[in-house]
């Protein structure tokens, strides 16, 4: 059902930490959305593993901000959204087509841990 995982992190300065994570880490930039103009997400490589960056204006208050949170991707969202509720996890999103082409859910596992279930249209 799950498929591969990566860790999101959120900034209120994305092209800082792109540059960082880029420059000095030495991560290769392989997604970025959108396309044109300042970028909302990004998706980075080193080696086999992945990370993602995402601006969030309110990441540095620890009421609104969700520093990070654990993408999961799955073959189908729905099912995906409906196993991890069936085993303990609150439905904070529920899954919705987005425009850049996936569906995409929230969901809090039974820590209060963030958790991102996409899967591909």
């Amino acid at each position: 059902m799950f498929t591969e995982a990566f860790p999101i992190v959120t900034t209120t300065d994305l092209p800082r930490l792109i540059a960082f994570y880029r420059d000095v880490v030495g991560f290769e930039l392989t997604y970025r959305f959108p396309e044109d103009g300042e970028p909302e997400f990004v998706a980075l490589r080193l080696g086999s593993s992945e990370l993602g960056l995402a601006a969030d204006p309110h990441a540095g208050d620890p009421a609104l901000s969700r520093r990070w949170e654990l993408c999961v991707y799955a073959d189908d969202c729905d099912s995906a959204v409906e196993a991890l509720r069936t085993g303990g996890a609150t439905v904070t999103e529920a899954p919705v087509d987005q425009p850049w082409g996936e569906r995409s859910a929230r969901v809090a596992d039974p820590d209060g841990n963030r958790m991102l279930v996409l899967s591909r249209l």
